[in-house]
């Protein structure tokens, strides 16, 4: 005899499918390095394996803003921008963790405001922004050729970009994502030099590389004189003594009290960042060289 006891009726607007769960992956908002959206969230890129070869772990490139023009006097050129994401995808297909920092002087220069009279607190927030457009245009060109990048910001911008929190960064690094730091320090009177050898420190980078239009460290404008001579190795004490173009002095500094090599580049020739994450001498090195033999190098 059938059972009079009647089945509980289905909520309205409900099914056993329902029930189901999603069948993207399961990660959800319990990650902290996560927003909080309450909805499970696409599963994270694995880390590419280590190529053979490779010299560096983890870098820190610094690019300045003017890079990002190109041929153009004002802003970012689309064609730059491709190349420079086209070399550090192909940099980061190594398994190389990769941190960049973008200067602000295609857009807005802080510096030169202030010495036409802004106030400098205020011209230095305005480079600021400038670097997080940078950042922003960057992250973009990354992301449409697949490689997932985070923009962590000094200065709190949540709807643009996520705040630098170190623990965060780190483990986005871990994640194999490629993390851009915007806003420099997130403090007036520091360049984005600073803030490169800052960061660098922070995650741990085992060099800060520095892009530039020449092919390293010259005793003068090579621009201006033909007979501008390079330098192929340095410590921090030469860079600071002969006042060279390098990185401002408050960036060497930290540097130096950290022992953090930093090789200065040229960005211009297709290629370069790879060759130097695999070991090939390009360039000029800044490091500490106490205890260990100083190579002849060609400039004085």
């Amino acid at each position: 005899m059938p059972s009079s006891k009647a089945k509980p009726a289905e909520a309205p607007g409900r099914s056993r499918r329902a029930n189901k769960r999603p069948s993207i992956p399961s990660r959800t908002t319990s990650d902290p390095d996560e927003p909080e959206t309450g909805l499970p969230v696409e599963d994270f890129s694995e880390h590419p394996p280590l190529a053979p070869g490779v010299k560096y772990r983890r870098i820190l490139l610094k690019l300045s803003g003017e890079a990002l023009m190109g041929q153009q006097g004002y802003g970012i050129e689309d064609a730059t921008l491709s190349q420079i994401a086209d070399e550090v995808i192909d940099v980061h297909s190594l398994g190389v963790d990769i941190g960049i920092v973008i200067g602000g002087g295609n857009i807005f220069r802080g510096l030169a405001a202030s010495s036409r009279g802004m106030d400098r607190a205020s011209a230095d927030y305005m480079g600021m922004l400038a670097t997080v457009i940078n950042s922003l245009a960057l992250q973009d060109a990354l992301e449409r050729r697949g490689l997932k990048t985070r923009v962590l910001s000094a200065l709190e911008m949540e709807r643009l970009a996520e705040p630098y929190i170190r623990r965060r960064a780190i483990r986005h690094l871990e994640k194999g994502r490629l993390v851009i730091f915007a806003a420099g320090t997130g403090n007036p009177f520091f360049t984005t030099d600073t803030a490169a050898s800052l960061r660098a420190m922070e995650i741990g980078a085992d060099i800060v590389m520095k892009a530039t239009r020449v092919d390293g460290v010259y005793d003068k404008d090579p621009q201006k004189h033909k007979d501008a001579r390079m330098f192929r190795r340095l410590s921090y004490l030469d860079v600071l003594n002969r006042n060279l173009a390098v990185m401002d002095s408050t960036a060497i500094s930290l540097c130096r009290d950290n022992n953090l090599p930093i090789l200065v580049f040229n960005m211009t020739k297709p290629g370069n960042i790879r060759r130097v994450v695999l070991g090939e001498p390009l360039g000029t090195l800044v490091l500490d060289e106490r205890g260990e033999p100083r190579e002849k190098s060609p400039g004085p």
